[in-house]
């Protein structure tokens, strides 16, 4: 096994919550309600989600619009712990590009949310 890809990426929270609260739709669109559950709203940890997101997208070496934002989903294991869940077009990405495992990484502050991504193949 090595590693295919990585991808990082940076959210200020701030203009997140700002923007959750101008088009409070948006979350919808962003996020599965399982997401939207275990984040419990706070925009911190929704910031850090989002984050996964792109960063999984880079990591598969694909760019913005590549998969609906529902086909990557930052699920939790039983400790806490984040994951990451491909659906649709994402998983098929992965494939295509040899991705069988991801890592990913989550940190936020009240400032900034951090997600860093290891896609690794066979």
């Amino acid at each position: 096994m090595g590693v295919v890809g990585i991808g990082v990426d940076v959210v200020d929270v701030e203009r997140f919550a700002a923007l959750l609260e101008r088009r409070p739709q948006i979350a919808n669109k962003l996020f599965t309600s399982g997401e939207l559950r275990d984040a419990a709203k706070a925009p911190e940890r929704l910031a850090a989600r989002f984050a996964a997101k792109e960063a999984v997208l880079k990591a598969l070496s694909a760019g913005l619009g590549a998969a609906r934002w529902h086909d990557i989903e930052v699920e939790r294991e039983d400790s806490g712990a984040p994951r990451i869940g491909l659906h649709g077009r994402a998983q098929q990405l992965a494939t295509s590009r040899g991705v069988v495992r991801l890592h990913v990484s989550l940190s936020h502050t009240r400032h900034t949310a951090t997600a860093f991504v290891v896609g690794e193949g066979e």
